[in-house]
């Protein structure tokens, strides 16, 4: 047996005089081809490793479900977020070729994919995730037929399980100001400010850095979110959107909080002494490190329970800044800037619950200009 690089394949003769070389594809499965001399056979091999470096898939003939998703999979990767390619892979991995990664790609039909998702549901993956499950298969033949590997992508006949709606909760006004009171001297006081005043993701916050803060204009602009990403660590990456690469106004409490960040954060990198970490970050640790998502978390649940407030996740910040805003006659259009919505309606959707109100109100000034006077 000839001794080639990993991934490379390997070349033998066989008993029988012939030559065989032998390729594993990136979903396990192995592929053997055959020639009478190693030459012939080493040609094979070569054109197969380069077809499969290039995230093509095995021979159209043999081409299985699995190869389609493993070519999607290598295609989209340098187009998406490394975090989203890494939940894409693991969907992939785990649930989609366990089902049918094996049927041959042609043969495919819908029953196979509603059996897929079916199985997945009871085995405890929740609806959202088996949604998540058909986006990424519905993907994957899409790209199948754009290449002319099959006539029809079968994902469009199946009816995938509704995404789980999470339940939004929010803060009132009131509750705002309580939570707010209850922060005045945290080192993450200017976070939760932020947070409630400009409807800014977790991840953004934690990925603002210094050079991104105007406060002179009363601005800051998103350039990048902070992500925990399995096998790599916090990794700063791009905004979620391309809308989501925003300047957000501030109003004059947020400025004093950002002010009192950087002097505490000052004083900190001196106390750190050779100990501090330079980042550039807004909001770091006490040695200037990334702070994880998940610590930010249990530090907002604590002061919930401080001041007395109901449980609700960090990320319903979120919801509590466009909900107010929404409340005070924002225009959508501006609410959908601030939040960095791809578009309008995704906002009007999103919160719906207040834009009826808002419906109502509009309802009624009309009324009160056409209405006669009595």
């Amino acid at each position: 047996m000839s001794h080639r690089g990993k991934g490379e394949g390997t070349i033998y003769q066989r008993k029988d005089g012939l030559w065989e070389a032998k390729l594993v594809w990136p979903t396990g499965r192995r592929q053997s081809f055959y020639a009478r001399s190693r030459s012939e056979v080493a040609t094979k091999l070569a054109t197969a490793v380069k077809a499969r470096d290039a995230g093509q898939a095995r021979p159209l003939a043999k081409q299985t479900v699995g190869d389609a998703l493993a070519s999607w999979l290598a295609t989209t990767k340098p187009a998406v977020r490394s975090s989203s390619w890494i939940r894409y892979e693991e969907l992939v991995r785990l649930h989609a070729v366990p089902e049918i990664g094996t049927i041959p790609l042609r043969t495919l039909q819908p029953e196979h994919l509603q059996r897929c998702y079916t199985n997945r549901l009871a085995s405890g993956l929740s609806p959202t995730t088996v949604h998540q499950l058909h986006g990424v298969i519905h993907a994957a033949i899409d790209q199948a037929c754009q290449w002319g590997r099959v006539t029809r992508n079968v994902a469009d006949l199946v009816n995938p399980p509704r995404m789980a709606r999470t339940e939004m909760r929010t803060l009132g006004p009131e509750q705002v100001q309580q939570l707010l009171a209850a922060a005045t001297g945290d080192r993450s006081e200017a976070l939760y400010v932020i947070a409630v005043t400009t409807g800014m993701r977790q991840g953004e916050l934690l990925g603002l850095h210094w050079r991104d803060v105007d406060l002179d204009r009363s601005v800051l602009s998103v350039t990048c979110t902070l992500q925990r990403v399995t096998g790599q660590g916090l990794v700063l990456q791009e905004p979620k959107t391309l809308r989501s690469r925003r300047q957000v106004g501030l109003g004059r409490t947020a400025v004093e909080a950002i002010r009192r960040r950087r002097t505490n954060q000052r004083a900190e990198r001196l106390h750190a002494g050779p100990l501090w970490k330079e980042t550039n970050l807004v909001f770091t640790t006490q040695l200037g490190g990334p702070r994880d998502a998940h610590d930010v978390r249990l530090a907002f649940g604590r002061l919930l329970t401080q001041a007395g407030l109901p449980n609700i996740r960090f990320h319903d910040l979120r919801h509590t800044a466009a909900t107010l805003m929404l409340g005070q006659g924002v225009h959508p259009k501006v609410a959908a800037d601030m939040l960095g919505h791809a578009t309008v309606a995704v906002t009007l959707d999103t919160y719906s619950h207040v834009t009826a109100g808002m419906h109502a109100a509009a309802a009624d000034a009309l009324d009160r200009i056409v209405r006669q006077p009595s």
